[in-house]
């Protein structure tokens, strides 16, 4: 079975949790898929790298969250959000999706 990249993974994470919780109005509902998508990816991370590795790559998909934040007041919520995403999913690709 082929394999999902963890940077589709993080990225559509950070996106469906913000839609999820945008369209539904419960925000811990976008929480739970945020968390949800981190923790899968995550478990990939630590499959395919280092600790050392996918802690890094946790911290930083918890900053891109956190960042999207304050860039949401200067740029507007989707692009702060697929800004983030796409950071993210950099990211992961670099570290532990490129062959």
């Amino acid at each position: 079975m082929a394999q999902i990249p963890t940077s589709a993974i993080a990225a559509a994470g950070l996106v469906g949790g913000y839609a999820t919780a945008r369209w539904t109005g419960r925000r811990p509902l976008g929480g739970v898929i945020l968390a949800a998508a981190g923790t899968l990816a995550a478990r990939e991370w630590h499959r395919r790298t280092t600790p050392t590795t996918t802690a890094l790559l946790g911290t930083a998909y918890v900053a891109a969250f956190a960042g999207s934040h304050p860039l949401a007041k200067k740029i507007g919520p989707w692009p702060a959000v697929f800004t983030a995403a796409a950071a993210m999913a950099t990211a992961s690709y670099a570290a532990a999706d490129r062959a």
